[in-house]
């Protein structure tokens, strides 16, 4: 009796701490959904919604380059892309196998999206092949019924109108890759394209824009239920260029027989540069496209460099068209136009002969007749008198041996000699016979296209320091006289002088004894000056001079002289400088200076002050035939 009274109180004490207990775990349970539900409502409901709703970036649409007078240069099109959405598609190489008897599918593509399979969530579209056609798209809708998860995306691609033409100035744009990413969340987006040379590179964040949103519903793992809400970013600016497009068209065409060569055209008042052509050329799509790599070491490595803009990069001998700093150098040390100087062929300084271009001499030679007709011989004389420290003050005085600040990158010097440069740089006292050789633009003298082309509109438009400019304020109705070279500082040479060299560039060309005057423009309006320039590539033996010198056409391309043109037009109202240099072209006059008077023509004629583009320009390289 008294053991079953003691086993029903132990049984009432465990009912009783059982009873307690979930009492105890109930009130915790209550106390915390409480909590949760009252006191951090809002927290949750927050991640909760960003469990369900996911925002998303909108890439903005890249802004245009436009010419001068609004001309597309660079524009984005519809993108046709070909997707794949694995989940849905079940056998996905089976799937590719139908795709590939529809549209053209590479066997790299391929490849990578059976790996991009397995690697990603399977309701992730895939983008099987970009740029499709519209036939392609059309093949690709007819047979969608038998294309299980196949779909196609439409979004915008850059596209550059006139391809080669102007790659060198515009650049491309092309993937981002991991290097190139500052946390910028629109450069995490797949298929975003960034800057990569040219206006593209220089004003990409201009050009970018701003990102737009969407805001999604998804489910539970992430899969798009809907769109709730969109908003869309802002496109990127607007670039203008001072480039003419159809003048940039026609050099582009001018120049494609030369292996290798470059030309750029300025507005002598202002600097506007209004062609600028480096060829060979690249396509600038194809890396927008996406180069294979076979693609891009065939670019790398090809000789004549393609991907290099020679306008700013190639820094050449420039030759006899030197003789035009060494000339203002002259007159600015006092040497009279009349002084007079014989040429045997040759001068001897020391136990060395240094040779005219023209073996048997020209004779007595004053500075008209020495600029006119290239001699050499004159200019040494002249230079000796000079030392290389006036020569160079006048040749920096005209933009050569420094950057000019052009809004492109990859802008190389050129190198202008000095005493104190040799010493500094390579150690050794400078040499009498150097000052020779650099008088006649050879030795270690250096100098871009462009630096050419701005010598001449500062020689030629009174002396202004025009600095190249590429980048072009949007037209305000104030005309093309807006900006005029007066506003630019001096360059420090008197009127008479500059007055004088322009005569001596007029004579080059329009007078019978001038090197260029073969290249003539007959028509009197349109008439141009100018120097042509021979540059050696190759040191000529003693052996070959007693033997007889070897024409450029019976060297190996290599080894052939580099042929060079400055010039302006018209001679009677400056408005256009040129330079063009063609690698291992041979003679200047021959060579450069037919294309020079080409482009200047039909620069006339398309006067880059006109108020609308031409609905079609004469592009053949012959076109200016009729003004002979």
């Amino acid at each position: 009796m008294k053991a079953d009274k003691t086993r029903e109180n132990i049984f009432s004490r465990r009912t009783a701490l059982v009873v307690g207990g979930q009492f105890a775990l109930l009130s915790g349970l209550v106390a915390r959904m409480y909590y949760l539900q009252v006191h951090q409502a809002d927290r949750y409901r927050t991640l909760a919604d960003e469990n369900r709703i996911n925002l998303r970036l909108l890439p903005p649409p890249r802004g245009f380059i436009v010419d001068r007078f609004g001309e597309a240069m660079a524009i984005n099109v519809q993108n046709y892309r070909l997707v794949i959405i694995p989940e849905q598609a079940g056998d996905a190489p089976e799937t590719l196998r139908r795709l590939v008897g529809l549209v053209e599918i590479s066997d790299r593509d391929r490849r990578r999206v059976l790996r991009e399979i397995k690697r990603r969530r399977a309701f992730v579209p895939l983008t099987i092949r970009d740029g499709l056609s519209w036939s392609e798209v059309s093949r690709l809708e007819v047979n969608a019924p038998d294309l299980p998860g196949v779909d196609i995306d439409v979004g915008l691609s850059r596209f550059y109108p006139q391809g080669t033409v102007a790659a060198h100035i515009l650049g491309y744009v092309s993937a981002v890759t991991e290097k190139l990413r500052t946390g910028d969340p629109l450069l995490e987006l797949p298929g975003f394209r960034i800057g990569k040379r040219g206006i593209e590179k220089r004003h990409d964040l201009a050009l970018r824009g701003s990102a737009g949103s969407s805001e999604v519903e998804v489910n539970a793992i992430g899969r798009v239920i809907r769109e709730l809400r969109r908003r869309e970013g802002q496109a990127g600016q607007r670039v203008d260029l001072t480039i003419d497009a159809s003048l940039q068209a026609f050099v582009a065409e001018r120049l494609a027989a030369e292996k290798s060569a470059a030309a750029v055209v300025l507005d002598v008042r202002n600097g506007e540069v209004l062609a600028m052509v480096s060829t060979p050329s690249f396509n600038p799509n194809a890396f927008n496209e996406g180069l294979s790599v076979p693609e891009w070491r065939r670019l790398v490595n090809n000789p004549l460099s393609p991907l290099t803009n020679k306008t700013i990069s190639g820094q050449y001998a420039p030759g006899s068209t030197f003789k035009i700093a060494v000339m203002l150098a002259a007159l600015e040390a006092g040497i009279s136009p009349e002084q007079k100087a014989f040429c045997s062929g040759h001068i001897k300084l020391g136990n060395q002969r240094f040779h005219c271009w023209k073996r048997v001499g020209h004779g007595a030679m004053t500075m008209i007749d020495a600029m006119r007709e290239s001699c050499d011989t004159w200019f040494y004389t002249i230079a000796l008198k000079l030392g290389i420290d006036k020569i160079a003050e006048a040749a920096q005085r005209l933009g050569l041996g420094e950057t000019l600040g052009v809004d492109l990158d990859g802008e190389k010097p050129g190198l202008i000699p000095t005493r104190a440069w040799k010493k500094a740089v390579i150690g050794r006292r400078w040499q009498r016979g150097e000052t020779l050789i650099s008088a006649i633009g050879q030795g270690y003298v250096l100098t871009t296209p462009l630096q050419l082309a701005v010598m001449m509109a500062r020689v030629i438009n009174g002396g202004h320091a025009i600095t190249p400019k590429i980048q072009r304020e949007p037209p305000s109705g104030a005309g093309d006289e807006e900006i005029v070279a007066v506003d630019s500082p001096s360059i420090g040479y008197s009127a008479e002088a500059l007055k004088l060299v322009a005569t001596a560039l007029d004579s080059v060309v329009n007078n019978p004894r001038g090197t260029a005057y073969k290249s003539r423009i007959r028509t009197p309006s349109m008439a141009m000056g100018g120097k042509t320039g021979t540059a050696q590539v190759r040191r000529i033996s003693v052996a070959e001079r007693e033997s007889g010198i070897l024409k450029n056409n019976q060297l190996m391309w290599r080894e052939r002289d580099h042929a060079l043109f400055v010039g302006f037009a018209p001679v009677n109202d400056p408005r256009y400088a040129i330079s063009v240099v063609v690698e291992h072209g041979g003679g200047g006059s021959s060579k450069a200076a037919p294309i020079a008077k080409d482009i200047l023509v039909t620069a006339q004629k398309l006067d880059s002050s006109r108020n609308t583009p031409p609905s079609r320009v004469a592009r053949a390289p012959n076109a200016e035939r009729d003004f002979d």
